[in-house]
């Protein structure tokens, strides 16, 4: 099982509270993830990555292991540690202001 935290207003939007459990196959990469989570949670589709092109959206920022993998291909394999679900796949929503 795949260990999954999302931002606040993520969780709200799915209706669920703490983490989120994925039944993900092998390989478990960045895309596999989203892949399973918006199947299971269609209401998600969208906000993480855009609908078309199935990039991550600017303002999202995926996180593991102390290191952010926001700019790693949809398809490198995650930590392996993700990957056993002893560490959860962190999806961020960035800061920005001036």
């Amino acid at each position: 099982m795949i260990r999954v935290v999302l931002p606040a207003h993520l969780r709200t939007l799915a209706r669920v509270t703490g983490e989120v459990s994925l039944d993900v196959a092998s390989p478990v990469t960045q895309r596999s993830v989203l892949d399973a989570l918006e199947a299971r949670y269609p209401m998600l589709r969208g906000t993480i990555r855009d609908h078309v092109t199935h990039k991550r959206r600017p303002f999202i920022r995926f996180f593991a292991c102390e290191q952010d993998l926001s700019h790693e291909s949809a398809d490198v394999p995650l930590p392996g540690t993700v990957a056993s679900g002893s560490e959860p796949l962190l999806i961020v929503g960035a800061m920005a202001g001036g």
